[in-house]
């Protein structure tokens, strides 16, 4: 799928897109370089990714840039890592203001250093009224702590007398989510060639279709967006109907 072929099949695309960028340090790693070439490379292909979501008319994308266990990791590359997201943010800004692009962030975002906070938060602002598409960073994320999250503001509710236990269903719970006010997630890519999502949006995920590439993150490019947008479109979704009730046009609301 070109540029051209994914705009004449608009309706065919989905909604909202979330990527799993996997792969840099091997990347890096596979060239005998420091890890944090991977990473500054992979900064290439969120570039060239986004640019490419948008022009396509992707209503939303999600990117896994950061995981709560990413902590963890060797100072020196977590530090690189903040440097990077803090150039990411004050070069690309231009750009996502342009294009009409609203920037949001999910997880815990109050643990990331001042120098990545302050342009992140000033970018959230200035383009809050954006809304040609929604780019959603998630940082310091998890998928099991957002939903910790939802469920401790729920039983804050319900302590307080402002919501009924009995009257709590899927859809009560949902809005509770931290990306409640994004379209449902239809589809999940994960680069790398690894087949697993890494406790990222769990919740989220319960009817997306998941893609599986074999690139490492810093050579996945708009080609492989493509490519993946194609699997896409040609797999029959049935958020547990029958393809016959399907083709009678059953209600796919998952």
């Amino acid at each position: 799928m070109g540029s051209e072929g994914a705009s004449g099949e608009r309706a065919r695309l989905p909604r909202h897109v979330a990527i799993i960028m996997d792969g840099n340090g091997r990347w890096a790693e596979g060239r005998q370089l420091p890890r944090l070439a991977g990473h500054r490379e992979g900064a290439e292909s969120v570039r060239d990714v986004v640019r490419a979501a948008r022009q396509i008319g992707l209503e939303a994308i999600t990117l896994y840039a950061f995981s709560s266990q990413n902590w963890a990791r060797p100072v020196e590359e977590v530090a690189g890592l903040m440097e990077l997201l803090r150039d990411y943010l004050l070069t690309e800004r231009a750009e996502i203001m342009e294009n009409e692009i609203r920037l949001r962030a999910i997880g815990d975002v109050d643990k990331l250093p001042p120098s990545v906070r302050e342009p992140l938060d000033a970018l959230m602002a200035d383009s809050a009224q954006n809304r040609a598409m929604v780019l959603t960073l998630a940082l310091s994320y998890g998928g099991r702590e957002s939903i910790a999250l939802a469920a401790r503001r729920t039983a804050q509710l319900a302590a307080a007398g402002e919501l009924d236990p009995e009257s709590l269903d899927a859809e009560r719970f949902n809005s509770m989510m931290p990306t409640a006010d994004l379209p449902p997630l239809d589809l999940v890519i994960r680069t790398s060639g690894e087949l697993r999502i890494s406790n990222f949006l769990l919740w989220e995920a319960a009817y997306a279709e998941l893609y599986f590439s074999s690139a490492l993150w810093p050579d996945f490019r708009r080609g492989d967006l493509y490519a993946a947008l194609d699997a896409y479109a040609a797999r029959e979704r049935r958020f547990g109907l029958t393809g016959a009730q399907i083709e009678s046009g059953g209600d796919l609301a998952p």
